[in-house]
This record gives structure tokens, C-alpha cells and sequence, in this order.
């Protein structure tokens, strides 16, 4: 918490002088954009002076970022706890109302598969009862059956009514299914939805997680460096080379672009003593 302390402190004070340097800016930008006709020679100094201005404001706005940048790196890394409980939580929470959501979906389609499948049914049978008695009807006149003629007129006037009805009906249906179309494209939607925020969150929780394994990697190279500076003292003691720890390669992680190699190693192993090494 100190060192966020001071680094904000640092970051405040160079936001600071950025602001002075914009508030002397902010005139001489003001006369450059304008339609002010101004000579030459003045319009030359104007320019100079602004950009011995600007050379300090940029200067002072991007270590102001550098350092802003630290303290957000060293915030997450003080509260990684408390935030990724709470990316987790918010995780399930979405993985949830998807959950929900597709199961309304999985009913919302099973419905209207169903309709669907009713209304083409009912089409087909009134359809087929009117060919039927069509069908009879035409049979009827052909033989001279007088009574078959009756009862197949009857039976086309009632196929002709019901496919009437039918027709309604599925005029209905169709509004139905037509809805229920409406209501999954809003589903998929909210499950569209649902699936973003979910990565978004998790691609944010990744970022922390990565932040944090950084550190405990930088925490664990710097105690290896311990140990191998030991190792490179014990092995210079003892009169031996260090052609293996010669080899080493350890990258710092974060936000510092470095790696740590034999020659840390050395500079270390003179700090301890033979009862150091001993120690064990």
C-alpha cells in the first residue's frame, strides 16, 4: 500500500505539471487554430513556443500513464482475492442464465415443432376428406347409384365446410407459430448475450490470473537466484567452473522486460559467507 502511496503521489504530480503545461498551451493553440491573420515571423514564434510546450506536456502525460499503469497492475494484485470471486461469481451467474435460458428454448422449440406439425396434419386430413367425397361423388354419378350421389354431395359439403374450418385454423396456428419464432430469435438473443459476457469476464479474470502468476513467478525466480547464487559460490569455493549455471535464462515476467542470467548469480554469490552456505 506504500509503494501504491507513492507511485500515486508520483503520477499526480506529473498529471499536475501536464496541467500547467496545457494551461500555457491552450492560448497559443487557441490562435494557431484560429482566423486570426498573424504574420509570419510572429506565427514562427508562436509555433516554437508551443512546442518547447509540448515536448514536457507529453513527456509528463505518458510517465503519468507509465505510472498509472503500475498502480493498477499492484491494486489488482493487493485485491486478486476479492476480484476473482467476484469474476467467478459473476461467471456462473451467466453460465446459469444460459443454462435457463436453453432449456426455454429447448420448450419454445419442442412447442412449435408440434404446432407446426398439427397444423400440416389437420390441412391434410380436410384436405382429404374433400377429395375423398369428391372422389366417391364422381364414382357415383359414373355408376347411376341416385343414393351414393346424395350421400357423397353431402359428404363434399361437409368436407368443404370443415376445410374451411380448418383453413381458420391453421390461419390461427400459423399467427402462433409465427410468434413463438419471435420469442426464440429473443431467446437467442439473451443466450447470445449471456455467452459474451460470460467470455468477457472470464478473458478480464484471465488477464488478473496472469497478473498474479506473474508475480508468484517473479517471487519463485528471485528465490532460485538465492539458491544458484549460493550454488556459484560454494562451486567457486570449492574450485570448480560453472559452465551448467552459465547456461541460465530466467525471464522476468510483467512489466519489467528482463531476464536473469549468470551474471546476477555472481553478483549475489558474494554476499554470502561460508557459514551461509553451511547453513543449509
Amino acid at each position: 500500500m506504500d509503494e501504491i502511496n507513492h507511485l500515486t503521489a508520483q503520477r499526480d504530480k506529473h498529471l499536475s505539471d501536464a496541467e500547467q503545461h496545457h494551461t500555457k498551451m491552450a492560448p497559443l493553440e487557441a490562435l494557431l487554430e484560429g482566423d486570426e491573420v498573424i504574420e509570419e515571423e510572429r506565427l514562427t514564434e508562436i509555433r516554437k513556443e508551443h512546442s518547447s510546450l509540448k515536448v514536457p506536456y507529453d513527456a509528463s502525460k505518458h510517465r503519468a500513464w507509465l505510472l498509472d499503469a503500475k498502480i493498477t497492475r499492484r491494486e489488482k494484485l493487493l485485491n486478486h482475492e476479492t476480484l476473482m470471486a467476484g469474476y467467478t461469481e459473476s461467471m456462473a451467474n451467466w453460465k446459469a442464465d444460459e443454462q435457463e435460458l436453453n432449456e426455454k428454448r429447448d420448450s419454445l422449440s419442442t412447442r412449435l415443432a408440434q404446432i407446426q406439425q398439427q397444423a400440416e396434419e389437420d390441412m391434410a386430413k380436410a384436405r382429404q376428406a374433400e377429395t375423398d367425397a369428391a372422389t366417391a361423388y364422381a364414382q357415383a354419378v359414373a355408376w347411376g347409384d341416385i343414393e351414393g350421389e346424395k350421400n357423397a354431395n353431402a359428404d363434399a359439403q361437409k368436407a368443404a365446410k370443415n376445410l374451411a374450418t380448418a383453413t381458420e385454423h391453421n390461419r390461427r396456428q400459423h399467427l402462433i407459430i409465427t410468434a413463438l419464432e419471435q420469442e426464440l430469435a429473443i431467446v437467442d438473443q439473451h443466450i447470445a448475450e449471456a455467452q459474451r459476457e460470460y467470455g468477457s469476464i472470464q478473458k478480464t479474470a484471465m488477464f488478473l490470473a496472469r497478473t498474479v502468476l506473474e508475480e508468484q513467478w517473479n517471487e519463485q525466480a528471485q528465490a532460485l537466484m538465492e539458491l544458484g547464487g549460493k550454488l556459484w559460490n560454494v562451486q567457486g569455493m570449492l574450485g570448480g567452473e560453472h559452465l551448467s549455471l552459465m547456461k541460465l535464462v530466467l525471464p522476468q515476467e510483467g512489466e519489467d522486460f528482463h531476464s536473469w542470467t549468470w551474471r546476477e548469480l555472481s553478483d549475489r554469490s558474494g554476499k554470502y559467507s561460508v557459514q551461509d552456505i553451511l547453513s543449509l
